[in-house]
């Protein structure tokens, strides 16, 4: 799953790697936990009808389906299984015509330990550094008072290489090569741009365990990524279920 991920990349990196010009500036966040504003990325044809490039808003991170009536009554979704989201009633409009990015530097997952209490977090990145893409969905919501929210979910997938040792699902990547057809919902139906959904390169990932302090939303400091120990290494075992989300 992904309940927590970090952005700790400039506005101007992050514009560099999106091909994004006049990003409104934001601080490093290393705690970011669902229903917190999280920035996605946009085709800008999608989102107004016309034009072009990409456009970068913050959205709320829990999706919020526009046939909900009454969003107090409704669990908000922070992430959507890959596999069924075309089919899912939930994200199926939004699956084909709200596809986007979320920049991230990386996320959390924890590992239980079999210790009372125990569960050991990690802080997930991309061995090759910078800003990686998740996978993303928006849900623009209109409630009856005429409250309007553009809502957000990260779509997940099966894990692989060191991952799979923490938990059996984490975020879809989506790679730069791919960032154009996974965007474009006009030329690209949701059966087209399927084969992106898939675990990354078994190798693409290194996990750090890290304080057990990121546990808490509240805490938001940079030592939240600083390593405890050494990475997590080895090959991926079969470790019977996958562990339980605890966030």
């Amino acid at each position: 799953m992904c309940g927590r991920f970090g952005l700790i990349a400039t506005p101007e990196e992050v514009g560099e790697a999106f091909d994004i010009t006049g990003i409104d500036p934001f601080p490093p966040r290393y705690n970011i936990a669902p229903s917190q504003p999280i920035l996605m990325v946009v085709s800008a044809s999608e989102l107004t009808g016309g034009g072009e490039g990409r456009n970068a808003l913050l959205v709320r991170w829990g999706l919020i389906p526009a046939w909900v009536k009454d969003a107090r009554d409704f669990s908000l979704l922070f992430n959507a299984r890959s596999e069924t989201a075309a089919e899912k009633p939930a994200f199926r409009g939004s699956m084909r015509h709200f596809r986007t990015l979320v920049p991230a530097s990386g996320f959390f997952e924890w590992r239980r330990t079999g210790e009372k209490g125990g569960a050991q977090p990690y802080w997930i990145r991309p061995r090759h550094g910078g800003v990686i893409a998740f996978a993303g969905l928006m849900s623009p919501w209109l409630g009856a008072d005429g409250t309007e929210i553009d809502t957000g979910t990260i779509l997940t997938t099966s894990s692989s290489g060191v991952i799979a040792h923490i938990h059996e699902r984490s975020p879809v990547v989506i790679a730069p090569a791919d960032y154009e057809r996974w965007l474009d919902c006009r030329n690209y139906e949701p059966r087209e741009v399927a084969d992106l959904m898939k675990p990354p390169p078994a190798d693409f990932f290194e996990a750090l365990p890290v304080s057990k302090a990121v546990s808490n939303a509240r805490n938001m400091g940079a030592d939240l990524i600083e390593p405890i120990g050494p990475a997590l290494e080895g090959e991926p075992e079969d470790e019977g279920p996958g562990q339980m989300d605890l966030f």
